[in-house]
């Protein structure tokens, strides 16, 4: 709807969708919301009013397009069309006035003594009729152009107000759910009805009072009457009782009610659906729920259309061929509709009341499971609504009780929320948990002092959320570690300790926190600091002494263990490739792993196996000789023997051959 000319043609050319919609009247829409949609008597334009700004356009059906629109200064209440066309137009506006609109634009604005809240056109005198939050009825006549005595009537307000158009009967619904008929010939008031009682039957559930929202004549006997609670009543006017009494099940206002008469149906809605029910029986026709919420309806004169002026830009329009033909400018919606494949399938369970298997137990009904009673529907069943009332108020009469109890306990919950709550700590890390919320609470006036944003709290972040809930995360307080880092730790944990003791001890009891005592002086602050620092270093030594007498005590555990126990000999697996010498050598090695890198490098230094070395740059450069293994030194030794011996063969036959050379030659 937001989308231009262009980029509709568009789409409508790639979506195949978009190509089946009908938009049978072009931009048949409101700015934000229409109020009142109306047909003329030749049945050539359709009227509507709407928001906002307050506005008025006329459709001509004929061209399929808008004819006109017409800004207006105030909200328009209802308004009527007096000629068959639109050149005589009346509207009734929020501000107490009555504008008058010709052919041209605006004609005469003039205004009524109280608000108004509906009006009727009584032709053969040319009076305008006018009820709204007063006991009077105005009269205003349109041929004299003046005001005439108007009708006193016994109600406080009226809401609505109808002429019947066969003997011109003016009837008009009261706040009070009665509705009052006039004749207008001699100005007297010749019957009362009450509907509020009549509307409240065996089947209804209502609250409060009924008032009477809607009202519609049809000929000369029938009249069909529509409550604030949601029921809609159809009279004879020959019998004060109503022929029927129709329930929307929803208790929402009727805001329109309409007759067709080829199918003799009445087309009730409120703001949530539309139905059609037989006048004669009651039985359901069919419904309509729309997207949005309904403020009025309009049945096209002759025809199966219907148009509903909603809670959206977009006004509806519902085409259903079973109530008669398409109007005559859209025709064409007949060949289409014969196109279509439908399938009808009753889906509508209207009067009906869904119950599981444990309601019907409940009830006390569970026997008539499987009869005709019951109608098997998913999870459950559905059973007609009166059945379901009778049966409800047998097996639960306290019902009231029950309701006023369960609001006593609300009410008594409500003020214990508004008691101080108690500070509810962790269950692991108990002092540390405490000590977080005290420290939140001093960075607290901190940053309200410097005006600055509060940091998120350890025990609100996820991340820590495990630290006070496991139990391996519980901080060991008798541990080493924790009394030399912490020395202090145990003036603050003795004060945390009590601040526990007493949380807990209200805990049980059930009674409200007691408020905190106050600040002390700033005198008080500086001698206590003074002492915490004297105290500081004395816990400390105190901590020393007492490490040092448990470590002689631990010292004394384990030589009278070591006493007690008897020593039995080990024996040691010697690793593949390695000879045993003695217990020296893995003595040295223990040693030697005991050692720092630095003596470590300083021995094999000496040893010769690692070298030393400045080099140019100015940093310093290692060589590092690896140590042999047993077997490797062993195949060395055998090696140097091997090539020692070679070398003292070779001489000795050096020497032969040199001596035999010399005899050979002194011979």
């Amino acid at each position: 709807q937001w989308l231009s000319d262009r980029k509709k043609r568009a789409l409508q050319k790639k979506d195949v969708d978009i190509r089946r919609r009908i938009e049978l009247i072009q931009d048949f829409e409101m700015p934000t919301v229409s109020t009142k949609i109306k047909v003329s008597r030749d049945g050539q334009y359709i009227m509507a009013v709407g928001t906002y700004k307050p506005r008025v356009r006329c459709f001509d059906t004929y061209q399929l397009s808008q004819k006109f629109e017409r800004c207006l200064d105030s909200e328009v209440v209802t308004f009527e069309i007096l000629s068959d066309d639109y050149s005589k137009i009346v509207f009734l506006q929020c501000g107490r006035f009555v504008e008058f609109h010709s052919q041209h634009g605006h004609y005469y604005r003039t205004r009524i003594p109280k608000f108004g809240r509906d009006f009727s056109y009584h032709y053969p005198s040319c009076d305008l009729y006018f009820v709204g939050a007063s006991s009077e009825v105005y009269r205003l006549n349109l041929e004299q152009g003046r005001f005439l005595n108007s009708l006193q009537t016994e109600a406080s307000e009226s809401n609505v107000c109808d002429i019947n158009p066969v003997h011109f009967l003016f009837a008009m619904g009261t706040a009070e759910g009665k509705v009052e008929c006039w004749d207008p010939r001699t100005r007297n008031r010749v019957g009362l009805l009450d509907c509020a009682l009549s509307s409240v039957t065996a089947d209804t559930e209502i609250e409060g009072l009924p008032s009477i929202s809607a009202l519609k004549f049809d000929g000369a006997l029938n009249m069909a009457v529509g409550t604030s609670t949601g029921q809609v009543l159809l009279y004879d006017l020959r019998s004060s009782n109503p022929l029927i009494v129709k329930d929307h099940h929803y208790g929402l206002p009727i805001k329109s009610v309409q007759f067709q008469h080829q199918l003799d149906l009445i087309i009730s809605a409120d703001s949530r659906i539309i139905k059609m029910w037989n006048k004669d029986t009651g039985k359901i026709f069919t419904s309509m729920e729309p997207e949005h919420d309904i403020n009025d309806v309009c049945l096209y004169p002759n025809s199966g259309m219907l148009m509903t002026a909603n809670e959206a830009p977009k006004m509806n329009i519902y085409y259903i061929p079973v109530l008669g033909p398409a109007p005559k400018w859209c025709s064409f919606l007949d060949n289409l509709t014969e196109e279509l494949e439908e399938n009808p399938e009753s889906t509508v369970y209207d009067d009906y009341k869904f119950v599981t298997r444990k309601d019907l137990e409940n009830l006390g009904l569970a026997h008539l499971i499987g009869s005709s009673l019951l109608r098997a529907y998913m999870h459950g069943f559905f059973m007609d609504i009166r059945l379901y009332h009778k049966a409800k108020m047998m097996a639960n009469p306290f019902a009231y009780e029950e309701y006023r109890r369960e609001k006593i306990r609300q009410k008594i919950e409500e003020t214990r929320a508004q008691r101080v709550q108690l500070k509810k700590l962790p269950k692991v890390n108990k002092e540390l948990a405490l000590k977080l919320i005290e420290e939140e609470g001093e960075e607290q006036q901190i940053s309200r002092k410097r005006k600055q944003k509060n940091l998120p709290s350890l025990l609100k972040d996820d991340r820590f959320k495990v630290m006070f809930e496991n139990p391996d995360f519980q901080v060991d307080e008798q541990s080493e570690e924790f009394r030399l880092l912490n020395p202090l730790v145990s003036k603050i944990s003795e004060k945390r300790k009590r601040k526990l003791k007493m949380l807990e001890e209200l805990e049980a009891q059930g009674q409200e926190e007691e408020e905190e005592p106050e600040g002390k002086a700033s005198d008080a602050e500086s001698s206590e600091s003074s002492d915490d620092e004297k105290g500081w270093v004395e816990e400390v030594r105190k901590q020393r002494k007492l490490l040092r007498q448990e470590e002689k005590l631990k010292r004394q555990e384990r030589l009278k263990e070591d006493q007690q126990t008897l020593l039995k000999p080990q024996f040691f697996e010697i690793k593949e490739g390695e000879e045993f010498r003695s217990f020296k050598d893995s003595a040295k090695k223990q040693k030697l792993m005991k050692k720092t890198l630095e003596d470590r490098l300083k021995l094999e230094e000496k040893l010769g196996t690692l070298n030393v070395s400045d080099t140019t740059v100015g940093s310093k450069q290692a060589t590092f000789k690896l140590k042999k293994s047993e077997q490797q030194r062993k195949q060395q030794e055998a090696e140097k023997r091997h090539r020692q011996e070679r070398k003292t063969l070779r001489r000795s036959a050096s020497h032969l051959k040199s001596r035999r050379g010399r005899g050979r030659l002194f011979h």
